[in-house]
């Protein structure tokens, strides 16, 4: 949403165009392409989410190559690009959107998909409790503009314990936020008690394992040899993980449940908000990434094989 549109009057309720669930890529917005690009004169590099379905990748080609005319595409997975942005090609991606977590093991650049984790807790649940824990003070926000504001105050304001049950029993140093009317808003305990539900979804009664609990799970489903390695070479990715103290508070509860012996090191790039496209950017311009597009003539010689032979 643009900065115009979140400051027009908290009165407008709207829906969410793009959700979390997978499919109706049929549903593509044309407009964007079309208005945007010279479609035929540009190469696509197109991202997905993990466990993407092959139909999407299918209708994805059919789009872009005989709707849009491109000359070449490559689908890549967006944790893959974000730990290219770091410089590595070996590691474990935990990406945290709006909408979905997921976490990644990757080896040599290739994702290993019995090893990928996806819990539905992300940055918009932290905003509805944010919202809740605000209503509870007193202080509504109904409409989806009002929302818009919540989402701003948890970027602005919110921020991770690295012991929660410690910082409860202290004061919290309050944040103050002007509202569009020039209202004040002081915002307490709930600026570290809403991204608790990264770590604790059962605080809005979902039985959803913790974002840590997820990515020790698909370290545990990687191969024996290669968990050493991605202890090692854990990466943030994603606006859920900017969180002032997510690093910290993420690196004390993997110590709890991990391996003793074990050596960990997580890290988090200022731009991981940007990762992906960092990644790709880096990978559309080395020389070998030249044999890698699908370009217009393989599909319509091979149609939705060529897909399938150079996406992993």
């Amino acid at each position: 949403m643009s900065n115009y549109g979140r400051t027009l009057a908290c009165t407008v309720h709207g829906t969410y165009q793009m959700q979390v669930i997978i499919g109706q890529t049929n549903q593509t917005p044309d407009a964007v392409f079309v208005n945007c690009l010279s479609c035929p004169q540009h190469p696509v590099l197109l991202t997905e989410a993990p466990l993407n379905p092959r139909r999407n990748q299918e209708k994805a080609a059919e789009v872009f190559f005989e709707t849009f005319n491109v000359p070449a595409l490559f689908v890549s997975m967006q944790a893959v690009l974000s730990l290219y942005a770091t410089g590595r090609t070996t590691g474990v991606v935990l990406d945290s959107g709006d909408g979905v977590t997921h976490a990644v093991p990757i080896y040599e650049g290739f994702a290993m998909p019995h090893s990928i984790m996806r819990v539905d807790i992300a940055g918009r649940d932290v905003s509805r409790y944010l919202r809740l824990l605000l209503r509870k003070e007193g202080v509504n926000f109904r409409t989806t503009a009002e929302f818009e504001i919540v989402r701003t105050i948890k970027e602005k304001a919110c921020y991770l314990a690295n012991n929660p049950l410690k910082e409860e029993t202290v004061e919290t140093e309050k944040f103050q936020y002007v509202l569009p009317d020039g209202s004040t808003l002081d915002i307490g305990p709930a600026r570290f008690r809403a991204p608790e539900v990264l770590f604790r979804p059962d605080l809005i009664g979902e039985e959803y394992e913790g974002i840590h609990e997820v990515l020790m799970y698909a370290i545990r489903k990687s191969d024996l040899d290669l968990r050493k390695v991605l202890y090692m070479n854990i990466v943030l990715s994603g606006g859920s993980t900017l969180f002032k103290g997510f690093g910290d508070r993420l690196l004390s509860e993997i110590r709890k449940i991990a391996p003793k012996e074990i050596k960990i090191k997580i890290s988090a790039p200022q731009e991981r908000l940007y990762s992906t496209w960092i990644g790709g950017s880096i990978l559309a311009s080395l020389d070998t990434f030249k044999k890698m597009w699908i370009s217009k003539r393989e599909y319509d010689e091979e149609g939705q094989r060529a897909i399938h032979r150079k996406t992993f």
